[in-house]
């Protein structure tokens, strides 16, 4: 059995991740703030998915709080030497999965982006090498790939122009993550996650914003003219490419993505099969930090990792739009981005 500890353990690929970690008889400690940048219910429906596992602890901690994290870590280290096979570390890895998401958002407040996504990250790197713990796991996202990098997107291309401050907080995770490699060897895997979706997803995001205004009979809004495409990656593949990105690689920046992108207009016309129901489409304006595709290249995934996206985007959207009806109750009058 291993020890993680998982942060955003309650955000959306988070709690996935956690579920998978557990499923394999590992032991998790999971922090989350349990912030409001989206309806807390969804936080709190999937912390409950989670609760009452005999190998799961949760903290309710901010990843800007350093003083907090050493007092978890350092409780870590006591639970850690009373075990006896363990080499004293207080975790295995750590996964980091909590961050401040969304391009649109970024440019409204940018600070708590650079904030969470960079002292946060910051806060843990000082953690590893204080503590020896040898495996740090980082988030990033398909974001930091700018308007002149080619397509489909190589985790080699040139990411020195980031469209928004997301991006470049997240651009500056990346690069302390490289950092904390060189000086003090810390074996680091960061993911590359390209448009992620899946049942209980994050609100804002086209798939959730989709579903519930199609079936509520609300009017769908579409930044941009609908033929912009994303490489949508549904949830459990993203989370079966995190667990195995624990392995030791040394330094590696890899893509988890599915090489196949869809357009915008074609998703609005599976949801409409789907649901049953005809579409009252509002388009705006598309937004400057807003790229018109994105496409990951998976090759290398595949040689890393022995990765490779497993669920059809026809499927993954049947199951998230089950998990909505299954859920409506509640998740009809949930906040999206659009009002």
């Amino acid at each position: 059995m291993a020890h993680y500890l998982v942060t955003g353990c309650v955000g959306f690929i988070g709690a996935r991740v956690t579920e998978f970690l557990l499923r394999d008889g590992h032991a998790v400690v999971g922090v989350d703030n349990l912030n409001d940048a989206y309806d807390v219910r969804l936080k709190q429906w999937r912390l409950a998915q989670l609760e009452g596992r005999p190998e799961f602890a949760f903290h309710k901690l901010d990843v800007t709080d350093l003083a907090a994290l050493r007092r978890l870590v350092g409780a870590a280290h006591g639970a850690a030497a009373a075990r006896p096979s363990g080499d004293g570390r207080p975790f295995d890895a750590v996964v980091h999965l909590a961050a401040r998401a969304g391009v649109r958002e970024s440019a409204r407040n940018p600070w708590v982006y650079l904030e969470t996504n960079v002292t946060g990250t910051l806060n843990l790197l000082e953690l590893c090498r204080d503590s020896g713990i040898e495996k740090f796991v980082l988030a990033s996202t398909s974001s930091v790939y700018g308007a002149e990098n080619a397509r489909p997107f190589r985790e080699d291309a040139n990411t020195d122009h980031p469209l928004s401050a997301y991006a470049a907080s997240k651009r500056a995770a990346e690069g302390l993550c490289y950092t904390y490699h060189h000086a003090y060897g810390l074996d680091v895997t960061v993911l590359r996650y390209f448009t992620v979706y899946g049942p209980a997803g994050r609100p804002e995001m086209s798939v959730f914003r989709f579903v519930q205004r199609l079936k509520e009979s609300r009017t769908l809004t579409v930044y941009g003219d609908g033929r912009q495409s994303r490489d949508f990656t549904y949830i459990d593949d993203i989370a079966r490419g995190t667990v195995a990105a624990l392995r030791p690689l040394g330094f590696e920046v890899v893509n988890l993505g599915s090489d196949r992108p869809i357009v915008l207009r074609e998703v609005v016309q599976l949801l409409e099969h789907l649901i049953g129901a005809k579409a009252v489409v509002e388009y705006q304006p598309p937004d400057p930090a807003d790229l018109p595709s994105t496409w990951a290249a998976i090759g290398k995934a595949d040689r890393v990792l022995g990765w490779r996206p497993e669920t059809s985007f026809e499927e993954g959207i049947r199951r998230a739009v089950d998990w909505y009806l299954g859920n409506r109750d509640w998740a009809r009058d949930i906040q999206t981005s659009s009002t």
